[in-house]
């Protein structure tokens, strides 16, 4: 390269030294560490007479990215026409997209005179002969990113396969074991707020709500408490109070599935190695591996909370929607019960109807139920429900086992008894297509209509494998299983009494409402209902014969 070139660069302006190094840089050894191309470039400048040197410096950046801290400095600096050249080890440095490349060495830098020179490449722009393989060398590094980003994409997967969280960051109230990164311990302070987060949800307060009282509190924020303990956690923002909380901090708290100790992989991906923003995959897309480490929320406590955030009223057109939304459904077809109100109705007004009924005609009946009564029916069930269980804990717990393995004997009974059919017909079909196999080596029947014969029995005999296999899974779960009385009366003891009913309410003892057909009977309208409790099913008091309520 011309030493030349130099004499025509005016001194008062900026030499760029500009060094970058990205993880995937570092497995390639010294030869672009940050220390080797600071000498590097020290010594071109010395050696070609480029004065007033600065150093720019982005550690730790991909190549594809260009939202970098020092880039962007020097970029400011371009604009305001302070930069007189700019030298890097290699194209590489200065990027792997070819496109934005491409417009930085082809638009920018020369619209700004600006030389730029990439040393190892032997690219220098005030020699123009020397610059027209840049393109390429720009292609061939895109070319190098892409093939990176697809091998790191593949050793990524396998490791989500395997069970291996995929989070660089633990979550909140979890620390990395120091003899294996991969398992992760309780982080024993953190956890105590964490419990504390649900405790409050549990009780009724929404994130806003249980952000302020953490804040007033003076209770360290995730990030503040990470930092503290030598981590540094990737944060969109920075606050200097350290114990300033957020309700969207609260909210990724309480839907996190981690903290019953469960872990969840690909929640989130990439669209291309380029964008590195990342999307949220479809929950059905998650794969979860339950109980790799020690949970610190239970799970009871967890669905129910999920409950609770899903039943939250939002507010509409026509102001919250009605507590009752979502949790009402038909007894006949199943669907759930839709929801009718006007502008200007008073509540008493305001009905459920079956969404089926609405929706098809004939489909089913109406259903139709005011909420006034159904909301006075369901406070009245569950205030004498827990009462009774507040009162008659032991009765209450004997009650409650006794249904449950009375139902598990009958599920048990069924499944089985389903499991050796299946099976049986399994055995039948192999011999049938065994001999059906023998008839065709005879010549008895044609090879087109054994084809044709084997593959229905076949598919057959898959979809009963299918089924066998679901049945011992559940089989297996049934017996394992058992409804969690205990945690009803978790519930029943934090509430002394129940002066009205509130969604929170709802969501912490009722899993659903199926509302029968409306009948005459002796000359009166007469509605039934039957309630689905959390944790214990459906429950009838000692003094009644069901728990189908009328309404």
């Amino acid at each position: 390269m011309n030493n030349r070139h130099s004499s025509t660069i005016a001194t008062d302006k900026i030499t760029a030294l500009y060094c970058r190094l990205s993880r995937d840089d570092e497995l390639q050894g010294d030869s672009n560490s940050i220390l080797n191309q600071k000498a590097i470039l020290q010594k071109f400048a010395a050696d070609n007479g480029l004065g007033n040197t600065q150093y720019f410096v982005d550690d730790g950046y991909s190549g594809t990215n260009f939202d970098r801290p020092d880039w962007q400095r020097l970029m400011a600096l371009v604009d305001e026409g302070k930069v007189g050249t700019i030298i890097v080890k290699d194209m590489s440095r200065l990027g792997r997209d070819y496109l934005k490349v491409g417009m930085y060495t082809e638009m920018i830098f020369p619209n700004a005179d600006i030389r730029f020179i990439a040393i190892n490449n032997g690219v220098d722009s005030a020699n123009q002969q020397d610059s027209d393989f840049t393109p390429f060398i720009n292609i061939f590094n895109e070319f190098y990113a892409k093939d990176t980003s697809k091998k790191i994409r593949a050793v990524f997967k396998a490791k989500g396969e395997s069970g291996k969280p995929l989070c660089t960051n633990v979550p909140y109230g979890y620390k990395k074991d120091p003899d294996d990164k991969h398992h992760w311990l309780v982080d024993k302070d953190a956890a105590k707020v964490v419990r504390e987060i649900f405790k409050l949800c549990m009780d009724g307060y929404g994130p806003t709500q249980i952000a302020k009282l953490l804040t007033e509190r003076r209770i360290e924020n995730p990030t503040s408490h990470a930092k503290r303990n030598g981590l540094n956690p990737p944060v969109r923002q920075f606050y200097d109070d350290p114990y300033l909380w957020r309700d969207t901090t609260v909210t990724h708290i309480l839907s996190r599935m981690e903290y019953i100790g469960h872990t969840v992989n690909f929640k989130t991906y990439r669209k291309s190695y380029k964008n590195k923003k990342q999307m949220h995959n479809d929950p059905s897309q998650w794969q979860i591996f339950k109980n790799t480490h020690e949970a610190i929320i239970d799970e009871a406590v967890f669905e129910i909370v999920q409950k609770i955030r899903d039943g939250r009223r939002r507010v509409t057109p026509l102001g919250e929607m009605p507590i009752l939304s979502g949790m009402l459904f038909c007894a006949d077809c199943g669907a759930k019960l839709y929801q009718v109100r006007g502008r200007g109705w008073e509540h008493s007004k305001e009905y459920f109807v079956c969404a089926t009924y609405r929706k098809i005609k004939g489909g089913c009946s109406s259903h139709q139920i005011r909420n006034v009564v159904i909301e006075e029916a369901l406070l009245d069930d569950i205030r004498r429900i827990t009462a009774f269980a507040r009162e008659h804990e032991d009765e209450f717990l004997q009650m409650v086992t006794q249904k449950t393995k009375s139902a598990l004997d009958r599920s048990l009974r069924e499944n089985k008894r389903e499991l050796e059919q299946a099976t049986q017909r399994i055995r039948k079909l192999d011999e049938i297509i065994q001999r059906l196999y023998e008839d065709n080596i005879e010549g008895k029947i044609s090879d087109e209509r054994f084809a044709k014969m084997t593959a229905n029995y076949e598919a057959e005999q898959h979809t009963l494998e299918q089924r066998v296999a679901e049945l011992r899974a559940s089989i297996a779960t049934e017996k394992e299983s058992a409804l969690n009385a205990d945690h009803f009366l978790t519930l029943v003891r934090k509430y002394t009494e129940i002066p009205e009913l509130t969604a929170e309410i709802i969501r912490e003892f009722v899993e659903r409402v199926y509302v029968y057909k409306a009948e005459k009977v002796d000359g009166k309208r007469v509605q039934r209902i039957k309630i689905i409790y959390n944790c214990i099913g459906e429950f009838a008091l000692p003094d009644a014969t069901t728990n189908e309520k009328t309404a």
